[in-house]
């Protein structure tokens, strides 16, 4: 049995940034594909990708090149149709592998620390599940109810999320059953009574969600490169 397995759900078609699926979207001429491939590769055997439909051997390619320029620790990429959903998508990569613990990521947060992944895993190691998460710095209004909304007990929730395979499999079989639908796998191993371990995550792990955040983006890529270099 493998050890540890990271899931890429990149099948989203991308249709708010208007660029394509994200997966090929380059962020300082490096797709987000190629950036999560080179993040996971150190932690994890076994690399499972799901993107669009039409886009496998694409997907196949930038693996290829991403592995053998020398950041791939990992034995094996698999790449996958994606399902219908995320989280479809996410229990079709479960079903690829057998490893014990698995790493979920999104493509999308293409400048998340490579620490924050082996502080994700170590803590699922630990509790049996865990994700990243950061401390929420603004002011929050209810405007439903026209309410300020206490800031200091609240979370904003990251990628990587790490799980025991037996817990992760239990999660999405329930919520398959009860047509339960979340918008990531830690809401469906909550729903099941299990605590999920939260440990620090990191600012640089910004989404790609709309236009607006590829310049955001682009000058993070931008002074990581200058204070690396």
């Amino acid at each position: 049995m493998t050890d540890v397995a990271a899931l890429i759900p990149a099948a989203g078609a991308g249709q708010r940034l208007g660029l394509g699926p994200k997966a090929f979207v380059s962020l300082g001429g490096v797709t987000l594909l190629e950036r999560a491939l080179a993040l996971l590769a150190p932690h994890a055997e076994e690399l499972i990708v799901a993107v669009p439909a039409g886009f496998e051997e694409e997907a196949r390619r930038l693996a290829a090149r991403t592995t053998s320029a020398g950041a791939g620790a990992a034995r094996q990429v698999t790449v996958l149709r994606g399902g219908a959903t995320r989280q479809a998508t996410v229990e079709r990569l479960l079903a690829a592998s057998d490893a014990a613990w698995i790493v979920v990521h999104d493509a999308a947060r293409p400048l998340t620390p490579p620490e924050v992944v082996a502080r994700v895993l170590e803590a699922a190691r630990r509790h049996g599940a865990a994700t990243a998460v950061l401390p929420v710095a603004d002011t929050l209004h209810d405007v439903a109810a026209d309410v300020a909304v206490a800031r200091e007990e609240l979370r904003s929730v990251q990628t990587p999320q790490a799980f025991s395979r037996v817990i992760l499999e239990r999660a999405h079989v329930s919520a398959r059953q009860a047509a339960r639908e979340a918008s990531d796998d830690a809401q469906l191993v909550r729903a099941l009574g299990h605590p999920v371990a939260t440990v620090h995550g990191s600012p640089w792990s910004h989404k790609l969600t709309g236009p607006e955040d590829l310049p955001w983006l682009e000058a993070l890529a931008f002074a990581r490169t200058r204070v690396r270099g």
